[in-house]
Parts: structure tokens; sequence; C-alpha cells
């Protein structure tokens, strides 16, 4: 079994997928990370020496390796991975089973600026321009986000409740 959690960053696709991952005795991927260590550079250097385009098209490359690997696995995606190549019909026609963590801005907002510092789309925004930029980019990633087999609300929950509404769904 393959499962990909997707949604906005500080929806809590890493936390949530590391424990969903533990008490399903499976192994956890963060795209991200595994992009690092194929590349041997950071996401942010990879933007900085190679540019949006050529990160797009490894990630669907790596995203591509793990979906058809037999590993199974907890998959966590980057914000904008299911938003470009044809990632969201590669995911959704592999067995895996999607998982949107729908958030909303006020939670995104509240997160992303607890954690500004390690968010690099939202490390240079004044605090008083990220709700604006978290509403606008979550509009244009709905149309794909929503295209996930599941969809859940995690708005004032817990990522144990999170993980255990997951279990549920599963079975």
């Amino acid at each position: 079994m393959k499962i990909v959690l997707l949604g906005y960053m500080a929806s809590g696709k890493s936390t949530i997928g590391k424990k969903l991952a533990k008490k399903l005795y499976l192994n956890f991927i963060d795209l991200d990370n595994y992009i690092e260590d194929k590349e041997k550079m950071t996401i942010s250097t990879i933007f900085k020496v190679k540019g949006e385009i050529y990160f797009r098209l490894i990630e669907h490359k790596y995203l591509k390796e793990i979906l058809n690997s037999d590993e199974k696995c907890v998959l966590s995606l980057g914000g904008g991975t299911p938003c470009y190549a044809n990632n969201m019909e590669l995911i959704n026609n592999s067995k895996a089973i999607s998982i949107y963590l729908k958030t909303s801005i006020k939670t995104l907002v509240e997160r992303l600026l607890n954690e500004k510092s390690k968010r690099p789309l939202v490390a240079n925004l004044e605090d008083e321009k990220i709700t604006e930029f978290v509403a606008k980019h979550l509009f244009e990633r709905r149309f794909y986000y929503e295209q996930a087999k599941f969809l859940l609300s995690i708005d004032d929950k817990t990522s144990n409740e999170v993980v255990t509404e997951i279990r549920i769904l599963l079975h």
C-alpha cells in the first residue's frame, strides 16, 4: 500500500505522514528530502542553481520512481507537486491512495508565521502579506488538490486525531 499525502505548505503532511507510517509499520518518504538525497543538494539550492523548471522535471521523475517502486510507504508531497506535469493523474492512476489534508487559510497563516524562516516562499514577505499570498496560492492549487481520492479537513484537530481518521478511511 502507498499512501500519498498532499496539501499546502504547513498543512502537516510531514508530521502526519511520519506518525501514520509508524502506526501502519510503513516507511515514510518526504518527496523533498528524497529529491535532496538524489540530487545531493537542498531544494533551495536546486531552485537557485538550476531553476524551477529543472526542479519540476526532477520532482516528476522522482515521484514516478517512488510510485512505480514496490515499496509500501507513506509519501508526503511538496505543496506544489500536484500542480505540475501530470502528477495528480500519475498519482491517481497508480495504486496509491491520495489524501488531501485540507487546511483553512487562517490555520495555514498561523502556522506559517510561526515557521516563516524555514519557508522560503514566505520568508521575505511582510506578515500582513502572507494571508493574501496563501489565499491566492490555495485558489490556484485547489483544483489539483481536490483530485485526491480523499479529502480530509484537518483544522482544529491534533496530528494524532488526523492519523486516526486516516486509519478509519483506509479500512
